[in-house]
């Protein structure tokens, strides 16, 4: 009863004839239908409804702007030919996890004209012999069978559209303003930094460090040390000599 006053208040809460999108996940329908869910979405485009426990499509809604239908994790065993008639313009169809045994039952989707991807994973036809080939010959309008097309690669990804845009923006942001600009103002920054922030110098190639003008600096470098080290020895000495010349003076 509880999921049941979820799915109505879900429903209810929305205009129908603005809802583009529609996700039903792990909602139970009864008697196949959901609730709430009829012809008055005319505007639907996306609509999932994995694991309700639907049985059958036989009172699925007439939705004519249809084009994605997540159906995974469901008992749906025929009835395919309902979706040609009430769901006409669908491009993707996602059959996953049914019972679906046959390719009598998939030929029903050949009135599916706009269907370009069929994802019938983990159905029993995947046992089939030539499972692969054989969808593809019986319906001839699909590009991709369970995320991959005849030669075996691998159907877009959403997500892969997403990181061409950010590519797309940081390219823009590369291109905003005048780069000679920048580049002067990376010099200065570099020419105000000390030896104390060595972060940046630890990045430096060794086709840097073997220029001559760098290897004559670590080499004055090397003298200094040894300038620095050289009186502290030569104090040293000095501390001895007096104790040196008092034992010559009691022989």
């Amino acid at each position: 009863m509880e999921m049941k006053k979820r799915i109505n208040l879900e429903l209810r809460n929305r205009a129908p004839e603005k809802v583009t999108e529609l996700v039903l996940d792990n909602c139970r329908s009864s008697n196949g239908e959901i609730e709430g869910l009829n012809d008055s979405f005319k505007e639907l485009q996306f609509l999932s409804m994995a694991n309700v426990e639907l049985t059958s499509l036989a009172k699925l809604p007439t939705l004519s702007k249809l084009r994605k239908l997540e159906l995974s994790d469901n008992v749906i065993s025929g009835g395919l030919e309902v979706l040609a008639e009430r769901c006409p313009n669908l491009t993707y169809l996602n059959l996953s996890g049914n019972k679906i045994k046959d390719l009598g039952t998939v030929e029903a989707l050949q009135n599916l004209k706009n269907l370009k991807s069929l994802d019938l994973f983990n159905c029993e036809i995947t046992n089939l012999e030539d499972y692969r080939d054989s969808i593809f010959e019986l319906l001839q309008q699909i590009t991709y069978l369970d995320g991959f097309d005849q030669e075996d690669n691998e159907a877009p990804d959403s997500e892969d559209d997403d990181d061409e845009g950010d590519e797309d923006d940081d390219d823009d942001e590369n291109e905003a303003g005048p780069p000679g600009e920048y580049e002067e103002d990376d010099d200065e920054d570099d020419g105000a930094s000390d030896l104390g922030e060595g972060e940046e110098e630890e990045e430096v190639g060794l086709s840097y460090l073997m220029k001559e003008e760098i290897q004559v600096k670590f080499v004055n470098a090397a003298k200094c040390r040894r300038q620095r080290e050289a009186p502290g020895v030569r104090g040293e000495k000095r501390k001895r000599e007096p104790e040196d010349e008092g034992e010559e003076e009691e022989d």
